[in-house]
C-alpha cells in the first residue's frame, strides 16, 4: 500500500453511556450496567482520539449508550433494541433511529465517501473494547482484529496491522477475528454491501479492557495502535 493512496476514517460505535434526559426513567438505579461493559465500551473512545490525533484521521463517535439502541446493528438485527428500550412503541424506535442511529451511521458513510474522491481506497478503523470474561470464560487475547477474509484488500491491512503490532508491543497477545468474527453483523459489514472490496476495507480493532487496570500498559498500548495504524498508509 503506497503511501497516500490510501484514505483512513475511525468511527467509535460505543464511545460513551450517556443517556439523553428523556430515556433517563428507564435507566433509574440502573448506573452498574450503565458503567459496565453492556453500557459502552470503557477506553475505546480514549484509543480512537489517540489514533485521530496520531493520523489526523477523522472520527465520528457515538456517545450514547448502546442500551438505547446498537448502532453497530443492522436495523433488522433481533439486538437492535435492548431490554430497556425493546417495549417502546413504534413512534420511539423511531425517534432513537432518526436522534441517534442514523446520524451515527451516516456520518460513517459520509466520511468514506469523501476519502474515496480523495484516495484510491480507504481503510475504516472501528474501534473497540471487550471485557475480559464473558459467561464465566476468560478471553485469551489483548488485541483481537476483525475483517472479512475473503476480502483481499481486508487482509492486506490485517496483516500489516499485526505485523506493525508485534514489531511496537511484542508482548500483546493479538489474534485475528476474536473474540468476534468479523464478517458478521456489524456496520462494517454494511458498507462493505456499499464499497467496492478493491477499494474499501473495514477493520474493526477490539481491545481487552483488562489493559485499562495497567495505566503505564495502556499508555503504551495506545500509542502503540496509534503508531501502527498511521503506518497502513
Amino acid at each position: 500500500m503506497r503511501r497516500r493512496e490510501v484514505g483512513l476514517i475511525l468511527s467509535c460505535e460505543h464511545a460513551g453511556n450517556r443517556v439523553p434526559p428523556a430515556y433517563r426513567s428507564l435507566f433509574r438505579g440502573r448506573d452498574a450496567v450503565l458503567k459496565s461493559h453492556r453500557g459502552w465500551d470503557p477506553g475505546a473512545y480514549d484509543l480512537a482520539r489517540a489514533i485521530g490525533i496520531a493520523t489526523r484521521a477523522p472520527l465520528s463517535a457515538n456517545m450514547v449508550t448502546r442500551l438505547l439502541v446498537e448502532c453497530n446493528r443492522s436495523i433488522d438485527h433481533p439486538q437492535l433494541f435492548s431490554e430497556f428500550t425493546r417495549d417502546l412503541d413504534t413512534a420511539e424506535h423511531l425517534r432513537l433511529l432518526a436522534t441517534i442511529y442514523h446520524p451515527h451511521r451516516r456520518a460513517v458513510d459520509v466520511a468514506v465517501r469523501r476519502a474515496l474522491r480523495r484516495h484510491k481506497r480507504v481503510v475504516h478503523i472501528g474501534v473497540h473494547t471487550f471485557t475480559p470474561m464473558l459467561n464465566g470464560r476468560r478471553r485469551t487475547a489483548d488485541v483481537g482484529l476483525l475483517y472479512d477474509p475473503h476480502r483481499r484488500f481486508e487482509v492486506e491491512v490485517a496483516d500489516a496491522l499485526a505485523a506493525r503490532l508485534r514489531a511496537e508491543a511484542p508482548k500483546l497477545r493479538i489474534r485475528r477475528n476474536y473474540p468476534y468474527r468479523g464478517w458478521t453483523d456489524g456496520l462494517t459489514t454494511t458498507l462493505r454491501g456499499r464499497f467496492s472490496a478493491a477499494r474499501y476495507a473495514g477493520i474493526e480493532i477490539e481491545i481487552n479492557q483488562g489493559l485499562l487496570r495497567k495505566p503505564a500498559v495502556w499508555k503504551e498500548v495506545r500509542r502503540a495502535l496509534a503508531d501502527s495504524v498511521e503506518r497502513l498508509r
